[in-house]
């Protein structure tokens, strides 16, 4: 017990000694979940942990486009009613989109018929997080899991893509690290019949199923287009499921059902 007690001065006494600038500049390189096991290690590291410079910084990655101008007068120092510092608004801030993204999990959820989604209530999901504001990090750490279903990767994906923009090359990354690149989908879409010499046609059924990490290649823009668009014009009807080995033996539905 003696030689702990020991031990643990000793390491006190070291950390006690690095410049505040080695220590500042070896915790911003931490992510958040690193970040804070770091700060409960000890005393000396809980204070740099909690440093106003390190969550201003983590704050401003995760949420790049938010407006820091307004939203910053709410981390005031001098106000014991208001947040006390970036932490506690990283916090918060961080509760928020994870109760926003639940609400596009809900939804889904509620959707879902036999593991399959229809293109009105995908569209819906990913307009309810172009709403709410969601950033790329946001839709990472809540959407891009293993845990929940692959059509949620799915909206996550194609959100990012499409309305923020970010560059292929991160949502590949993204998808790797969170193990998720290899889930695959299957997109059903039925076409209305081509007019030929005044007589249309038997409506046409295109099937494809396909990986996350394909769907973000520029090859596969025409399954991302479908999905883009919706049932509009010629296409009847668009429906996304989970890959099953029995994926392409669907038929067209009857008209009525529609």
């Amino acid at each position: 017990m003696g030689e702990t007690r020991r031990e643990m001065k000793q390491s006190e006494s070291l950390q006690a000694s690095l410049p505040e600038d080695i220590a500042l500049k070896i915790a911003s390189f931490l992510p958040v979940g690193d970040l804070c096991a770091l700060g409960s290690c000890s005393r000396f590291w809980r204070e740099f942990c909690g440093s106003d410079v390190l969550w201003e910084s983590l704050t401003r990655q995760r949420w790049p486009s938010l407006n820091f101008s307004t939203e910053s007068s709410s981390v005031d120092h001098g106000d014991s009613s208001s947040l006390e510092g970036w932490r506690d608004f990283y916090v918060k801030r961080h509760t928020e989109m994870a109760e926003r993204a639940m609400s596009v999990v809900q939804h889904v959820e509620q959707c879902l018929f036999s593991d399959s989604l229809e293109i009105r209530d995908y569209l819906k999901a990913i307009e309810l997080l172009n709403s709410m504001r969601l950033g790329f990090k946001d839709v990472e750490m809540f959407l891009f899991r293993a845990e929940v279903n692959v059509l949620l990767n799915l909206v996550g994906l194609h959100y990012c893509m499409h309305w923020l923009e970010v560059p292929v090359e991160h949502v590949m990354e993204a998808l790797r690290n969170s193990k998720v690149s290899q889930r695959q989908v299957c997109v059903k879409w039925w076409k209305l019949g081509r007019l030929f010499y005044g007589f249309r046609m038997r409506d046409e059924s295109h099937c494809r199923s396909v990986s996350l990490q394909e769907l973000a290649l520029p090859q596969e823009n025409e399954v991302l287009g479908v999905l883009h668009r919706g049932a509009i014009h010629e296409v009847l009807r668009v429906q996304i499921s989970v890959f099953h080995s029995t994926c392409t033996s669907w038929s067209f539905p009857e008209r009525a059902s529609l």
